[in-house]
């Protein structure tokens, strides 16, 4: 695989419009520009949805940008752009190659696939920590776990939308090939694709 890695410059921290602001603007628009965000755009938009800020959250982890279930932070970013499709590594604010190629079709369903960017949430069931103070008992019941990574999901999604409104950007959040996004993408067993979100500037 020629895929490199993608170190991404650091997230600023202005800019844009206010969170009122953002929420006034927040919109699905499913009509995207193929033309290719800036590096610093998507460093801000991939920090905004679940980057690191704070070195101490809860259960002794670092703390995210998105809340999860017991700080579980159980859902990956998988980011499927022209030249292939990487997977978020928020420690290292990078972009780590996951394969080869242009997938962005596995992202829509019924409509253009050639926004610039199009995210899919992953959930690694393996995530949901079990062990001493736990303050769930049911954590680990199966319906109990899709609760959290579905609000989880929705977390994340809100912040880029917010993000996306923020900056001018357009986003929609939206079903994906899920069968073939976890085909395609090498999954294992204890991870399902959810969803996809499309973001780029408005077509």
């Amino acid at each position: 695989m020629n895929l490199e890695p993608i170190a991404l410059p650091e997230p600023e921290r202005a800019g844009g419009r206010s969170a009122l602001a953002a929420l006034w603007a927040r919109r699905t628009v499913r009509e995207i520009s193929p033309e290719p965000l800036p590096l610093q755009t998507l460093s801000n938009l991939l920090w905004a949805a679940a980057g690191i800020n704070r070195e101490r959250g809860s259960f002794d982890r670092v703390g995210r940008t998105a809340g999860s279930a017991s700080n579980s932070q159980g859902i990956d970013l998988y980011v499927a752009a022209p030249q292939g499709v990487f997977r978020y590594q928020p420690e290292a604010h990078r972009l780590a190659p996951v394969v080869e190629g242009d997938l962005r079709a596995l992202a829509v369903r019924n409509g253009s696939p050639t926004a610039p960017v199009h995210l899919f949430y992953v959930v690694d069931l393996t995530r949901f920590w079990q062990g001493p103070g736990q303050p769930d008992p049911h954590i680990g019941d199966p319906e109990v776990q899709k609760s959290y990574y579905y609000v989880d999901t929705g977390l994340i999604a809100q912040n880029v939308a917010l993000f996306a409104a923020s900056q001018g950007l357009a986003a929609w959040f939206h079903n994906c090939d899920r069968e073939g996004a976890h085909r395609a993408f090498g999954l294992t067993e204890s991870q399902r694709v959810l969803f996809a979100q499309s973001v780029g500037r408005p077509g």
